[in-house]
């Protein structure tokens, strides 16, 4: 990628509308119309998680991921949620990028917790990459099979 990304991780009242709204259309774009998954993506959790995004050189929203504290969506364990890549950058290597960075941070704002995450079940060879091994059967979310995983 010609340009570099200005990658941030920012909690909830850091957002500006302009690019909470990208977030937002994001999820909205890639989750519910073209995997056809029908579900609340607003859930309340985005209030009280960290935001993780890479933006291009123009502010484009490039890749995002939130991260989720320890005992919300797991007891145990801290998460990383709503991994996105806008279809226009896809097969660009910033997913890559996104999980080291979203692990990164997961390490630094939650220092020796377990990560999970819900893993589309067609992804699980991506997510082991990074340390990461089913700890479920797959599951149907939103019409789409998932597998939990944990690392550490």
């Amino acid at each position: 990628m010609p340009n570099p990304l200005q990658w941030q991780c920012h909690g909830f009242t850091d957002f500006t509308a302009s690019s909470l709204y990208q977030v937002l259309q994001l999820r909205d774009q890639v989750f519910v119309v073209e995997q056809q998954s029908i579900y609340g993506d607003i859930d309340g959790v985005d209030l009280d998680c960290w935001h993780l995004s890479a933006r291009d050189a123009g502010g484009g929203l490039m890749a995002y991921a939130r991260l989720i504290e320890p005992g919300v969506k797991y007891p145990d364990a801290a998460a990383i949620g709503r991994v996105v890549i806008p279809p226009h950058a896809r097969g660009s290597g910033l997913a890559k990028p996104l999980m080291q960075h979203a692990v990164s941070h997961c390490e630094r704002l939650f220092p020796g917790r377990a990560i999970m995450l819900s893993a589309q079940q067609d992804k699980l060879g991506f997510y082991e990459q990074f340390g990461f091994r089913s700890v479920s059967e797959p599951y149907d979310d939103g019409g789409i099979l998932h597998v939990d995983m944990r690392r550490g």
